[in-house]
C-alpha cells in the first residue's frame, strides 16, 4: 500500500485496531496523528507520528482543539480513520438505557464530531477522503447487541450521507468487520475458535485501501470484512 505524503489522523489509536493501523500507515510512508482518550504511550514512537492522549472525541470543543494541533503537526490533513469506539452485550430486558446512550456517544458521536473537525482540513485538499468503522452485524442484529448494531448501523448512514454531501470534494468510505481477533475479545469470548476471526492486519489492509489514491473512484461504500465468522 503506498501512502507516502499522505497525511492521516486515526482515532482510537491506542487500542488493538488502532495500533495495527498506525503501524501499518506508517510503514506505508504516512505522517500520522494517532488521536485517543487513552493517555499517549511514553517512550520512543517514529519520526512520523504525532500522538495526543486523553482527547474527548464526545466533545466538539475537545476534538477541534486536538484537530487543530495535529493538523499543524502533520502540516495539512489528507485522511482521517474513525476508529473509536466500543462494545457492549446485554439483553433488553436486564439492559440500561445508558448503554444506548453509551454505544450512541462512543459509536456515532465520536465519528460526527471527528468528522466535523476534520472536514474544512480535507475540503482544502484534492483528494481527501474518511474511513469509519461500523460493523456487519448492524446488517442483522441478534439478542444482546441492539444498542451496539444501532449505533454502528448509524455509522453506516453518516457513512452514505456524507459521502452524497462531499461527493467529487472528500472521499467517506466504512468497513463492516465481524469479530475482530483482539486482546479484549480474546478476553470476553475464551470458548471461541479465534482463528474464524478477522486479524487486524487483515482490516487494516482494508481501511489503508480505501484512504489511498488507489480508492480515487471509491465512495459511500460498505465493505463487509467478516473474515470466516
Amino acid at each position: 500500500m503506498d501512502l507516502v505524503g499522505k497525511r492521516i489522523i486515526v482515532t482510537g489509536a491506542f487500542g488493538g485496531l488502532g495500533r495495527q493501523v498506525v503501524d501499518m500507515a506508517l510503514a506505508a510512508g504516512a505522517a500520522v496523528a494517532a488521536v485517543d482518550y487513552a493517555p499517549a504511550p511514553t517512550g520512543a514512537t517514529e519520526l512520523q507520528l504525532h500522538s495526543f492522549g486523553g482527547v474527548d472525541l464526545t466533545s466538539e470543543s475537545a476534538a477541534a482543539h486536538a484537530f487543530e494541533q495535529a493538523v499543524s503537526a502533520l502540516g495539512g490533513l489528507d485522511g482521517l480513520i474513525n476508529i473509536a469506539g466500543g462494545f457492549t452485550w446485554e439483553t433488553f430486558a436486564e439492559g440500561a438505557v445508558d448503554s444506548w446512550v453509551k454505544m450512541f456517544d462512543i459509536n456515532l458521536k465520536t465519528a460526527v464530531i471527528a468528522s466535523h473537525a476534520a472536514m474544512p482540513y480535507l475540503l482544502q485538499q484534492s483528494a481527501g477522503s474518511i474511513v469509519n468503522i461500523g460493523a456487519n452485524s448492524a446488517q442483522k442484529s441478534e439478542m444482546g447487541v441492539a444498542a451496539y448494531t444501532a449505533s454502528k448501523a448509524g455509522v453506516a448512514k453518516l457513512t452514505e450521507s456524507l459521502a452524497d454531501e462531499y461527493k467529487s470534494r472528500v472521499r467517506v468510505n466504512a468497513v463492516l468487520p465481524s469479530i475482530i481477533d483482539t486482546e479484549i475479545n480474546r478476553r470476553d469470548m475464551p470458548d471461541a475458535d479465534f482463528s474464524l476471526w478477522v486479524q487486524p492486519q487483515e482490516l487494516g489492509q482494508v481501511i489503508l485501501f480505501l484512504s489511498s489514491d488507489q480508492a480515487s473512484a471509491v465512495t459511500g461504500a460498505l465493505v463487509p470484512v467478516v473474515g470466516r465468522v
